[in-house]
């Protein structure tokens, strides 16, 4: 059963059709990411699965006590008020130090629970917000444009991390990207979203779609950069769905 899905939503503010007839799923273990452009409605279609807007049409269906860890865009933090990395993490409910420090460690964040949040660089900050999703062992994790903000460099290792915390954790993982041109490798499936779906595939065939290009012009030439990092050219043949804790399932390809 997938941990979640929608069935020919549409959403409506007022008079106007934002979303129409979307349907997907996504499955235990298993990366989406929802691509499109400004006003393509993808935090409104992240807030609809969240439950926070209510579809006008279809509907969504999650399994039954699903654990969501929810990594918001941006965090207003009020400057005037200090609040450490570990009091943050703590809200709203109470953790253990113990749990802090694991999430902390997850993140690679380990031994900067007395920082500042206002003190963060924006990527420190993308991982404490990572950290605080984490903490309740989600079974699948959404982030909304968790890398906006942050320079190539900066996106690239947010990734890396994301797929290390699929791997080491089995969470799925639907994340919504601003950056048209540059995807994780590890998606198991790229949605291209503008109101509706325009297309969808694996990195690959979707970076070949004309559906894509038509959208998203040819900013790399019309060419979907598919981030990978070194190890990933080893096994072209893509990514095995890791379904349960095992630091070594998955590095034995034969």
């Amino acid at each position: 059963m997938s941990l979640i899905a929608a069935d020919h939503i549409c959403i409506r503010f007022g008079a106007e059709e934002v979303l129409h007839d979307i349907s997907l799923k996504v499955d235990p273990g298993e990366i989406v990411t929802i691509l499109g452009p400004n006003g393509s409605g993808k935090s409104t279609l992240l807030r609809a699965l969240l439950g926070i807007v209510p579809a006008a049409e279809g509907r969504i269906t999650r399994q039954p006590g699903l654990k969501i860890g929810y990594v918001p865009q941006k965090l207003m933090i009020d400057r005037t008020m200090p609040i450490t990395v570990r009091r943050f993490l703590s809200l709203p409910a109470r953790v253990t130090d113990a749990a802090a420090d694991e999430a902390l460690s997850r993140t690679g964040m380990a031994g900067q629970g007395a920082e500042q949040m206002t003190t963060l660089s924006g990527g420190q900050l993308q991982r404490v917000l990572l950290a605080r999703a984490l903490l309740g062992q989600p079974q699948i994790l959404m982030l909304d444009e968790p890398t906006s903000g942050l320079d190539q460099p900066g996106e690239a290792a947010f990734y890396r991390l994301i797929e290390e915390v699929r791997r080491e954790t089995g969470a799925a993982v639907l994340m919504i990207s601003h950056d048209l041109h540059v995807v994780m490798a590890a998606s198991d499936r790229v949605i291209c979203l503008n109101g509706h779906i325009c297309c969808e595939g694996t990195p690959r065939v979707v970076s070949t779609a004309p559906e894509y290009r038509a959208l998203f012009g040819l900013g790399t030439q019309g060419a979907l950069a598919l981030y990978r990092h070194e190890h990933d050219h080893a096994h072209e043949d893509g990514h095995p769905h890791h379904h349960h804790h095992d630091p070594h399932h998955g590095h034995d390809h034969a």
